[in-house]
């Protein structure tokens, strides 16, 4: 169960759902989009692209803050073979919308939000605890140097 953080948010950002759902957990973000066949692991939720700031990381329980998808049309099903291996992120925040990148949002069930006030890339670092309600389009973030 995911630990409620009682003190009021360091930051609010206001987004457009894609999913709805309410989630809250820790940030894995990256400034680079991220391909999903050839650059995931399915089994591990794992950034395994060449050259990627996140190869060797997972987002599998975490809330994953990217830019947005690239590659081919295979990326939602990747990214929906990690939710059949429990290896899923537990939300996402991005900020360009594709079909590749709103169907992936749809196969894994996850609360999702794009097109937002402010750049959630500027704001949110790895490690910091986001909230997402998507039904109500808000991201609450708790900064971890705070």
């Amino acid at each position: 169960m995911a630990t409620v953080d009682v003190r009021e948010p360091d930051i609010v950002i206001r987004g457009r759902k894609v999913v709805g759902g309410v989630v809250e957990g820790e940030a894995l973000v990256t400034q680079q989009t991220i391909s999903g066949w050839g650059g995931v692991n399915p089994m591990k939720g794992e950034v395994i692209e060449s050259h990627h700031e996140l190869r060797g990381q997972s987002f599998a329980g975490k809330i994953l803050v990217f830019p947005g998808a690239k590659g081919s049309s295979g990326w939602s099903g990747v990214f929906h073979m990690t939710r059949l291996t429990d290896k899923a992120p537990l939300g996402m925040l991005f900020n360009i919308t594709t079909t590749k990148a709103a169907l992936g949002a749809v196969v894994l069930r996850v609360p999702t939000l794009t097109d937002f006030d402010i750049d959630p890339l500027d704001h949110i670092e790895t490690g910091d605890r986001v909230r997402i309600d998507a039904d109500k389009g808000e991201v609450l973030v708790w900064k971890k140097s705070v």
